[in-house]
């Protein structure tokens, strides 16, 4: 499990010190605020100047808030100061015997090195492509190819003159343990990540009601068949899906998808794969043979003893690699796009790490090290897991982790992986047309659950954390948080969120 850390309360000295040198909020601040949709919530904030280190105004800023996925801002900033901005995932497979005829006589490893974007798409100029809504929250997938970086990999022991494998495709997923569900989206986490680990099930509505929906597969494998029966209804009304998975082989699994879609725009149900490295084997198996390589995914009866494999992972033995873009260009992912699965792999990828294990300390530990090695005082932060399902933060706290970052080497690049107001990212239908859009770049954090008594959606937390370049010239780390918002009709997410990207659009103005 991952480990959920519980770090100290703000000493009662302290939150009275900030209570009381507390600015008080500009007019048209507190007049969001005090709109009837945010009766019963709680809010908190601060607007903090990074060059003078002074407080311009702020709101219970010494309470602990539920921050959603604005965590992902310190799992993100721990990553790069730990593993270092240039860091570079490398994916190799080995090979376990001697290559006699064209025919290793052994197994082909791939040896998983928690690489987050290994489906994805590289842009020539460095960067990893994303689309503003990921599509684990079901938006759409990239337009490329998710088998990109095990096809090359296929293609790299095949031009080593390998024709066939006497033994059996073998995922090394030792790295940190698999299996457990990130708590955000519940996609498995692994250090195999390929396509996110989802499939990909895309739903678009024909152009008349009553005719069937198109339902597109991506990735294709035997993994996983899908068999849809899906009618197009008229627009505007609900999308009635009934999913259910009909297979008596774990690993050649059937997903039986029925019901109806209203026309418009395509959807995707994604599916969230149950063994990650099971996947893997599978299709890297698959990819092998198509590039003329016979080969096998390990038998299911099959125990891997991964210690004595590890015996055998000399550079001689190597028969492909893939190699990362740096740390800083995953970054951008992890932020722009929320994504839940790289960022809950990212504590246990850096207790994974040598000198970590070797210490017998996890991600977190190493977290608390970094930030009180910086100055941080620690009081006002909770963590338990790295994507914000599990996390508690005060904003005078994530103002002061925000200056600090500021400072770092690679604070431009940190500051370059964060969605901009109104632009793009999770803030791209923020605030679009507002004075402060395309000048804010921010986290944005969400925690909602279902209210069974009133049948409504509640919010215990919105969030919005990062940086502006104020109107005036000066130059701003904010926090802003609301916790516990319910409304009468609407998405209170969007409510929520269109009130805080307002929030720092109002602050990006009127701050002199």
């Amino acid at each position: 499990m991952t480990p959920r850390p519980l770090l100290a309360l703000i000493p009662a000295l302290a939150l009275a010190s900030l209570l009381q040198a507390q600015p008080a909020l500009p007019k048209r601040i507190q007049q969001v605020l005090d709109r009837p949709e945010f009766a019963h919530a709680i809010w908190g904030m601060e607007f903090y100047d990074l060059g003078s280190k002074r407080t311009a105004f702020a709101l219970n800023q010494a309470r602990l808030f539920v921050p959603g996925s604005t965590t992902k801002l310190l799992t993100t900033g721990t990553a790069l100061a730990v593993l270092g901005p240039d860091h570079r995932f490398r994916t190799r497979v080995y090979r376990t015997g001697p290559v006699r005829n064209g025919v290793v006589e052994g197994d082909l490893v791939l040896v998983a090195s928690g690489d987050p974007n290994l489906s994805r798409w590289q842009h020539p100029a460095g960067s990893y492509a994303f689309i503003d809504q990921d599509h684990s929250y079901g938006g759409q997938p990239l337009p490329s190819d998710p088998h990109a970086a095990l096809r090359d990999l296929a293609q790299q022991v095949a031009s080593r003159g390998i024709r066939a494998v006497t033994g059996q495709v073998i995922v090394d997923a030792s790295l940190f343990r698999e299996g457990t569900r990130e708590l955000g989206t519940r996609i498995v986490m692994s250090p195999l990540v390929v396509n996110d680990n989802v499939i990909d099930i895309v739903v678009t509505p024909a152009a008349r009601s009553g005719e069937a929906a198109l339902v597109a597969v991506s990735p294709r494998t035997s993994y996983l068949t899908v068999q849809a029966n899906i009618v197009t209804a008229d627009s505007g009304s609900r999308p009635a899906l009934r999913t259910v998975e009909d297979s008596t082989d774990r690993d050649h699994r059937t997903l039986v998808i029925t019901g109806r879609v209203p026309r418009g725009e395509p959807s995707n149900p994604r599916w969230a794969v149950p063994v990650p490295s099971r996947f893997g084997e599978t299709v890297l198996a698959e990819l092998l043979n198509e590039e003329g390589v016979r080969a096998i995914p390990r038998l299911g009866a099959r125990v891997v003893d991964v210690t004595q494999l590890a015996r055998g992972y000399a550079d001689s033995m190597i028969v492909a690699e893939h190699v990362s873009l740096p740390l800083s260009a995953a970054a951008r992912v992890i932020l722009k796009t929320s994504q839940n699965l790289h960022a809950s792999n990212m504590p246990l990828l850096l207790g994974s790490q040598p000198a970590a294990r070797a210490a017998g300390k996890n991600g977190f530990d190493l977290a608390r090290e970094w930030l009180v090695g910086a100055g941080l005082d620690l009081d006002g932060a909770v963590q338990g897991d790295g994507a914000g399902g599990d996390a508690f933060f005060s904003p005078a706290f994530m103002t002061r982790y925000l200056a600090m970052v500021a400072s770092q080497p690679w604070a431009a690049a940190f500051k370059d992986a964060l969605p901009i107001l109104g632009t793009d990212g999770t803030l791209a239908k923020i605030q679009v047309e507002a004075p402060g859009a395309g000048k804010v770049f921010a986290k944005t954090g969400t925690y909602a659950s279902f209210d069974p008594l009133n049948r409504r959606t509640i919010v215990h937390a919105k969030g919005l954390a990062g940086y502006f370049t104020s109107r005036s010239g000066r130059s701003m780390a904010f926090a802003i948080y609301v916790n516990n918002l319910a409304v009468a009709t609407g998405d209170p997410a969007l409510t929520a969120g269109q009130a805080l990207g307002e929030i720092a659009s109002i602050a990006w103005e009127i701050i002199r």
